[in-house]
């Protein structure tokens, strides 16, 4: 049985459904052959998608309505049988000819080499991930949603130009350490994160990366506690929760440097209730209400 609808309370499907160009770019890559663990996260962008139909466009903090935020769904690229090193180049150019900000909808976290490349100059460019992983892994095997940020450090990408948020303990490698280590990035741990907050972390973050031309942000879902984002293979107990999660997606649409977030890492076949689809949308919707201000 279909929800009824209610003329007084528009529904967030409806406000991307009306494709309007002129502000946010919405591009879903459904990638998924590069994933380290077998799943089907080429499902996410659709999974999001409908998730919206359980949510509003009224912003009550802000007092803002999406419905008067400019926002165009290009839908997905045909790129869900494509390999990482196949797919490259249409999301690169995808997201470089697209309007800014985009909000890129994965697909597992190989896309954000790709994303980042779309930027322009790699010199100029800065990378915060908000991730549980250095994805530092080793390039031998080929492309994987677990080396986006070794893949581009390969390519250019000055380590001091990255900021990691949110890196577990036990869920990477000493190795990996040492090499974001060796090649200058800034690491914030999840447990320095729970200690100074996510909020805070991102504004250090960008501190970090003033000097940046435009800044990235790859927020890959499996930051998360794992009791909030069954649907991420790779989360573990002990991540953020949803509602820092949101608000660390509304500092990015709020900041004029960023110029496109991804939103990674969701399986939906494994999702339980729908919940960490929902706190994807949410991530989007928070995305918007935060450019709704930027262009105040």
């Amino acid at each position: 049985m279909s929800a009824r609808l209610d003329r007084n309370w528009p529904r967030a499907s409806e406000w991307l459904a009306k494709s309007q160009p002129g502000g946010l770019t919405v591009i879903g890559a459904p990638v998924c052959r590069g994933s380290i663990t077998p799943g089907h996260c080429d499902q996410a962008p659709a999974a999001i998608r409908a998730a919206l139909i359980r949510f509003s466009t009224y912003d009550i903090d802000n007092e803002t309505d999406l419905l008067e935020v400019a926002v165009r769904d290009l839908g997905d690229l045909p790129v869900s049988e494509m390999s990482p090193e196949q797919m490259f180049a249409p999301v690169r150019d995808a997201i470089a000819n697209a309007p800014r900000p985009v909000v890129l909808l994965g697909g597992d976290n190989s896309i954000t080499r790709p994303g980042v490349h779309a930027m322009g100059g790699l010199a100029h460019t800065g990378l915060i991930t908000i991730d549980a992983h250095f994805d530092l892994r080793d390039l031998d095997g080929g492309l994987t949603n677990g080396n986006p940020v070794r893949a581009l450090l390969r390519d250019g990408l000055p380590g001091p130009n990255v900021v990691q948020i949110g890196i577990q303990s036990f869920a990477n490698s000493g190795a990996y350490a040492r090499i974001a280590r060796e090649a200058g990035i800034t690491v914030i741990s999840c447990k320095q994160t729970h200690e100074i907050g996510l909020e805070e972390s991102l504004r250090s973050a960008f501190a970090k990366l003033a000097a940046m031309e435009r800044i990235y942000v790859d927020l890959d879902l499996d930051v998360m506690d794992r009791g909030f984002a069954p649907a991420t293979p790779g989360s573990r107990p002990g991540g953020v929760t949803p509602w820092e999660l949101r608000m660390a997606a509304r500092m990015c649409g709020l900041h004029p440097k960023v110029q496109a977030m991804d939103v990674v890492e969701m399986d939906p076949s494994r999702d339980v209730a729908d919940v960490t689809a929902f706190t994807a949308a949410a991530c989007l919707l928070e995305f918007a209400a935060g450019f709704a201000r930027r262009k105040q």
